[in-house]
């Protein structure tokens, strides 16, 4: 039975807290890395997450207040990383933070991998 199971995301056929623990660890080493190779799916699943970050992370708030709405979606490091380091790199960009570059397929499934990099 697929009780509790969304049928139209990105990622089918996974429960709500399977597809969540994937999207916050993406996006974790995402803020900690500056740059994700993953398919091409999980890709556009978290980039407007990321977007949604970035911009709380560039808000007018204390530091202290921002890192503390991040850290339900991220992890500490990655969500004081994205409002020390991140977030003053794009004080004057109104969105678009994120490029998806496609690399080439996977050899076991065929999947389609994707480099997620700032701009």
């Amino acid at each position: 039975m697929r009780h509790r199971v969304k049928k139209n995301l990105h990622f089918k056929g996974k429960d709500q807290a399977h597809r969540k623990s994937v999207v916050r660890s993406l996006v974790g080493s995402f803020f900690e890395n500056g740059s994700l190779v993953t398919t091409n799916k999980r890709a556009f699943a978290i980039v407007g997450i990321i977007d949604r970050l970035i911009e709380v992370a560039k808000g007018p708030t204390t530091e202290y207040n921002k890192i503390r709405y991040i850290t339900p979606e991220v992890f500490t490091e990655a969500a004081s990383r994205a409002v020390m380091v991140i977030a003053p790199n794009y004080m004057d960009r109104h969105g678009g933070y994120t490029r998806i570059t496609p690399l080439k397929y996977r050899m076991g499934d065929g999947a389609l991998l994707v480099k997620l990099e700032l701009v």
